[in-house]
This record gives C-alpha cells, sequence and structure tokens, in this order.
C-alpha cells in the first residue's frame, strides 16, 4: 500500500470515531451547565482540539506503520488506548459519572504513556506527535476533576 493511502487511511480511521463518538453524545453534552474550573475554554474549542488529536494519533501511526515498526504490541496499546478515549465522553456526558470518568481518564493517560514510550522505541517523531495529545488529556484530567468538585 503507498504511504499518502496508509496515511490517509489512519488518519480517516481516528477522524471517524472521534466524529461518531461526537455525533452520538451530541444531545447529552451538558459542558455550557456546567460550573467549570478556571482556565476551562469554551466548548467549541473541543471539536476543534480533537480533530487536530486526531489527525496527530494517525499521522504518527502512519509513521509506524510505512517504516514496517507496527507489531501487535503496538496495535494493541494504539487501539485499546482509542477505545478507551471514545468511552470516556459516553461515561461523562452520556452516564453522567463525574467520579469514574476521573478514573478512566487516568486509566487513559496510563494507556497514553505506554504508547508514547513504546512509539518512542521504534520512531521518535511518532512518539513526539502524540505529546499534544497526552498535554491535552492532562489538561481535560484537570477539568474532570474540577467538574466533579465544583457540581
Amino acid at each position: 500500500m503507498n504511504k499518502f493511502i496508509i496515511y490517509l487511511k489512519n488518519i480517516v480511521i481516528t477522524l471517524a470515531i472521534g466524529g461518531i463518538i461526537g455525533f452520538l453524545i451530541s444531545n447529552f453534552i451538558d459542558y455550557n451547565e456546567l460550573n467549570m474550573p478556571p482556565l476551562a475554554p469554551p466548548g467549541y474549542i473541543f471539536g476543534i482540539v480533537w480533530t487536530v488529536l486526531y489527525i496527530l494519533m494517525g499521522i504518527s501511526y502512519s509513521i509506524l506503520e510505512t517504516n514496517k515498526d507496527i507489531d501487535d504490541k503496538i496495535k494493541k496499546i494504539y487501539y485499546t488506548q482509542l477505545i478507551v478515549n471514545v468511552i470516556w465522553p459516553i461515561i461523562f456526558f452520556v452516564l453522567k459519572l463525574r467520579f469514574i470518568s476521573i478514573i478512566w481518564i487516568i486509566i487513559l493517560l496510563v494507556l497514553i504513556i505506554k504508547m508514547i514510550k513504546l512509539f518512542y522505541s521504534k520512531n521518535k517523531i511518532s512518539a513526539y506527535l502524540q505529546i499534544p495529545y497526552l498535554i491535552w488529556t492532562i489538561f481535560a484530567t484537570y477539568l474532570n476533576i474540577g467538574v466533579y468538585i465544583l457540581n
């Protein structure tokens, strides 16, 4: 498969997963009704940030795939963290289980860190492309904890 197709496939997969979950939970999002901690961005920022992050995830995975650095461990961590990622908004927005969502997002953080370490062992650029995702998820953890405390 040529490089362009690999990149396109992986970017489309991550964007599609994010887009589908966003669509499915859209009627349940109560972000604007919640008491928010300091530094909480306006709601529209999340769609923009997640679009960029999903693109970076797809590019990062594509680098490994085009270099033939994908193995079962990498596939498992990548897709596991992606599944954990898309379940979080269901727990937080649909089920409104704010404390459980804190535990869930901490699990996601651990998976992201493991993924970055594993990616780093294969390709540094691929790992570095995941750093914004890690930083945003740390920030999202702060927001999640703040919402739990304030609501």
